[in-house]
């Protein structure tokens, strides 16, 4: 079975570089490849989920790159892999212009997404991270000739980059305090190493899970194709996020800080999102607002230590959403506008569709027995068992979901204005047309959000808690309370939409301008302070340096020619004499005696002179 966990991840890899490296050329058959590799991965998820093979290599010394898949990749895994094979059926119905590179990226991440989740190491984590990252750059920019959507992209990427770094310090410590990458061991890690990776982990999966302070970039990121944000920003990317810390949780507990920070994070982002969500007019926004807030409960249940619940929530709110994404994806490209007010009567122009916006939005707010209701309950138990406060916390964001469903709920079925065209065509061009192979997967998706509340409860909930070492579970009580509650608030929202008028919450807090004003502009002046540096000390002292030695250089460049000359005068000299000597040398008998006489003559002078 090992080698299957491999033919899963590398049949989309290969498929998806296929694809894109093609080109134009690939675009028709493009979406029916695609489609045609996601249900075979599919396939292979739910014989991996069952068999629950391992697999490994050596990668350094000390650590391996090891894949597995436990129990809680086995949920995860082919809720990833039916939601990407529904994501590409609307995206092949839709109609996408380069057909080949979407469905190439859109391969691609979800190749980067298995190995995610089946990452034993940090090693494995990292090369997959890294990969996940650059895929979903590339989506979210994808219609690239628009330079606007291309820096949304640049701005998603940089930002989750920098929460990332987070990852490599998290394995630096566990290198240096324990010599191995291996996720189960960073809980034997010595103290200041264990709260060093716990730290980095903590960064990682906020950034990627869009909480707070990095929610703004998902903001951006909603410049992307509706159907990129569907897979990105329901089953993954958005939701590996909330998965990493669910897998960490024992690494969270066993420091004395690391729960509770995530607790109360993942409360904070659920009722400051939700209100961010509840002042959208753009239904793309507010349903981005609303993903950070609901990832908000998963983290909120990996600090608490109900993986369980964090795991069920995870999984029904990525149908949920995965939904409403597609919906407001067939409304733009069918109206050509995502804007709420301009969306009045939408849901009753396409009944179906509208039907099943409705099943994802009520599920959303949290009714009974959806499958939101049951999950987040599920979640806020653990929570009242930690803390009042926190359980109180997570109550107001579940409130708050029932306001902004409801308010995207009465917008969309309100009756047709009379001059509703004349609100459309503001963001692209519509078709005016809604494909029964867009209505299909989001039927699907809908159908999946309805029952989703079923993985906490009876048998199938008993089998998710024993498959990921149980959960909290909510008393009577509590789910009337909750119940009454999203009833209550998404009754009034039906009848009077709830808008928050806040400049500062439709502007998300203006947490990216903070962003900017706490990093980017400080990392901007020192990066101009350093190039001034570099130009007016760093380069003057080299080039001063350089012409001192150009200037040393003349006198010595001088003695040096009158050594040569010098030199060449000595060899001149011995040449001469070579020659000289060579004369006497005939090979005549005669001339040697002459020779000998005239020497011998010589030294009897000499002689004769010196004494």
């Amino acid at each position: 079975m090992s080698v299957l966990l491999i033919l899963a991840i590398l049949l989309p890899a290969a498929a998806g570089t296929g694809l894109c490296v093609s080109g134009h050329r690939a675009d028709r058959i493009a979406p029916a490849a695609a489609i045609g590799v996601s249900l075979l991965v599919l396939a292979a998820t739910a014989a991996l989920a069952a068999a629950r093979p391992s697999w490994s290599a050596p990668f350094m010394a000390g650590t391996s790159f090891g894949l597995t898949v436990d129990g809680l990749t086995a949920l995860i895994l082919p809720v990833v892999a039916a939601v990407t094979l529904l994501v590409l059926v609307f995206a092949a119905a839709e109609g996408t212009s380069g057909a080949a590179r979407f469905h190439g990226l859109m391969l691609l991440f979800s190749a980067a997404v298995l190995v995610t989740l089946t990452a034993t190491t940090l090693a494995a984590l990292l090369f997959a991270w890294e990969l996940m990252g650059a895929a979903s750059f590339a989506l979210i920019g994808f219609n690239w000739r628009e330079s606007h959507r291309v820096g949304s992209g640049l701005s998603a990427f940089i930002t989750t980059r920098s929460a990332d770094l987070g990852l490599y310090l998290a394995a630096g410590a566990a290198f240096a305090g324990g010599g191995t990458l291996d996720l189960g061991s960073l809980t034997d890690l010595p103290p200041g190493w264990r709260d060093a990776a716990t730290a980095g982990i903590l960064a990682a999966a906020l950034g990627k899970a869009a909480q707070l302070p990095f929610s703004f970039w998902l903001s951006r990121a909603m410049e992307g194709p509706s159907t990129v944000s569907a897979l990105l920003h329901s089953a993954a990317m958005v939701a590996m996020g909330g998965y990493l810390l669910l897998r960490t949780q024992p690494l969270l507990a066993s420091t004395a800080w690391g729960s509770t920070t995530a607790a109360w994070v993942g409360a904070a982002t659920a009722v400051l999102l939700g209100i961010v969500a509840l002042a959208q007019q753009d239904l793309k926004q507010l349903l981005a607002a609303s993903t950070a807030a609901q990832l908000g409960f998963v983290v909120m249940g990996a600090g608490v230590g109900d993986v369980a619940g964090g795991a069920a929530h995870l999984m029904a709110h990525a149908a949920t959403k995965a939904a409403l994404f597609l919906s407001a994806g067939a409304w733009l490209a069918a109206l050509g506008t995502k804007q709420l007010p301009a969306l009045r009567g939408a849901a009753r122009r396409w009944p179906i569709l509208g039907a099943a916006f409705t099943v994802g939005a009520l599920s959303l707010a949290g009714m009974p027995p959806l499958s939101l209701w049951a999950t987040k309950d599920n979640v806020l138990a653990a929570a009242l068992e930690v803390s009042p406060a926190l359980y109180a916390a997570g109550l107001a964001g579940a409130a708050l979901s029932a306001a902004y469903a409801g308010k995207a709920l009465a917008l969309v079925w309100r009756p047709l204005p009379a001059d509703a065209a004349a609100a459309y065509d503001t963001e692209e061009k519509g078709t005016r047309r809604v494909e029964p192979g867009q209505i299909l997967p989001v039927a699907a998706l809908a159908a999946a959000a309805a029952v989703g509340g079923l993985l906490v409860s009876g048998p199938v909930g008993r089998a998710v808690s024993a498959a990921v070492g149980g959960g909290a579970e909510p008393g009577v009580a509590e789910l009337i309370t909750s119940a009454a509650l999203a009833v209550a608030v998404l009754v009034f929202g039906l009848w009077r939409p709830v808008s928050v008028r806040a400049g500062h919450a439709a502007d998300w807090f203006g947490l990216e301008r903070a962003a900017a004003a706490v990093v980017v502009r400080p990392v901007e002046r020192a990066a101009h302070a350093l190039a001034l540096f570099d130009d007016r000390v760093v380069d003057r002292g080299v080039m001063a340096t350089a012409r001192t030695i150009v200037k040393a250089a003349g006198p010595a460049s001088r003695a040096d020619a009158a050594v040569d000359r010098g030199v060449e005068a000595v060899a001149h000299g011995f040449r001469s004499a070579g020659r000289q000597a060579k004369r006497p040398q005939t090979g005549l008998i005669h001339q040697y005696y002459a020779q000998a006489v005239l020497l011998l003559v010589g030294a009897a002078v000499l002689l004769i002179f010196v004494r």
